[in-house]
């Protein structure tokens, strides 16, 4: 799977007071009528669950600058919470979960399904509020590096 190219995201929600981001690269759209997007998170970990307690989840499209969000958020630096979104500027659509302001695009959405599938789970989301940022050269993974087209 390192050879699997994929753009990277930053999955975020707020649930209570608690924000969680996690970086994923298995994530795409579903459907345009209605826009319905999906992600996977690794289900092994705990903290994953308050996506689905939370009950809504955005996609954050990474550009290549966002590296180290995407570094702390996917939990190489093991930096505390609140340290991991200072690497952010976060603002809020309709649902109320953290938009990355510059993200190249942030779909905000409310989640309508997770199915365990293996390790992870899948989460399946309609697109409730979009947000775009400003052009900028994305941030992709691949033989587990970050890269930019």
């Amino acid at each position: 799977m390192a050879r699997y190219a994929g753009h990277v995201q930053a999955v975020t929600t707020e649930w209570e007071g608690v924000r969680r981001g996690v970086t994923a690269t298995a994530a795409c759209s579903i459907s345009d009528s209605p826009a319905t997007v999906l992600a996977c998170l690794n289900a092994d970990n705990a903290k994953n669950e308050i996506f689905e307690k939370s009950g809504r989840f955005v996609l954050n499209t990474l550009a290549v600058h966002h590296q180290s969000l995407a570094r702390a958020l996917a939990g190489f630096e093991n930096l505390p919470n609140d340290q991991r979104f200072a690497l952010g500027d976060w603002m809020a659509l309709t649902t109320g979960a953290p938009v990355l302001s510059d993200a190249l695009a942030a779909f905000d959405c409310r989640l309508v399904e997770v199915r365990r599938i293996a390790t992870h789970f899948v989460m399946i989301g309609t697109v409730v509020g979009l947000h775009l940022g400003p052009p900028n050269p994305p941030l992709i993974y691949l033989d587990r590096a970050f890269h930019s087209l």
